[in-house]
């Protein structure tokens, strides 16, 4: 009666490894960041940005995957709300060193399955390093309001209006948006509705 030739001990740690390599996750370039801001009870003399709270931070393709399907989609939003997706190690603010001589792109829409899409297409081409001038991008604000959700897109160097109109073009292209509009930090900040520096 023929035996089974025995498994060589040496084929074994060859499959396992092949495993290995397919379960490691796929990490992305650089580390990011989820932020949550819900500003649908303001109190009182209360400063902007209290009410700003660091969520999670990643840096892997499954994990990003996994914090966008359970939370941080628009439509999961309440009125008022924002959701932000920043580099690691930099706020969301106007102050952050980072953001401070910068500025953002911004699109607005009435549907709100219009910001679901064009938000998920701009995470992806911010973790994915879709943009030229990656390096000049700081993050992503979905705003949810009443009348009007927001998109911006906010970036380092408002001046460097090369890099910005690059940035916007391409941005324009993710988002498959009509129009969008570019605003200086520093004009914000001394008026409430910033003229537009730069359009595509």
């Amino acid at each position: 009666m023929a035996t089974e030739a025995p498994v060589e001990a040496t084929e074994i740690p060859s499959v396992a490894a092949a495993e290995t390599v397919e379960k490691q996750p796929h990490k992305l370039e650089r580390k990011w960041t989820f932020w949550f801001d819900n500003q649908s009870k303001p109190k009182q003399g209360v400063a902007w940005g209290s009410s700003l709270r660091k969520a999670y931070t990643f840096e892997t393709v499954e994990e990003f995957w996994s914090l966008y399907d359970q939370i941080f989609k628009p439509s999961k939003m309440t009125v008022n709300a924002d959701f932000h997706l920043f580099k690691a190690g930099i706020e969301p603010k106007w102050e952050d060193p980072e953001c401070a001589s910068g500025g953002k792109w911004t699109v607005t829409s009435s549907r709100k399955a219009n910001l679901e899409t064009m938000w998920l297409e701009t995470l992806m081409a911010l973790v994915g390093e879709q943009f030229d001038d990656s390096e000049d991008i700081c993050g992503v604000v979905a705003s949810v309001r009443r009348s009007q959700d927001k998109l911006s897109l906010w970036t380092k160097t408002a001046t460097n209006e090369a890099a910005q109109m690059g940035i916007g073009r391409k941005w324009k292209e993710i988002i498959d948006a009509e129009k969008i509009s570019y605003s200086f930090h520093d004009d914000s900040k001394r008026e409430r509705s910033a003229k537009s520096r730069y359009t595509v």
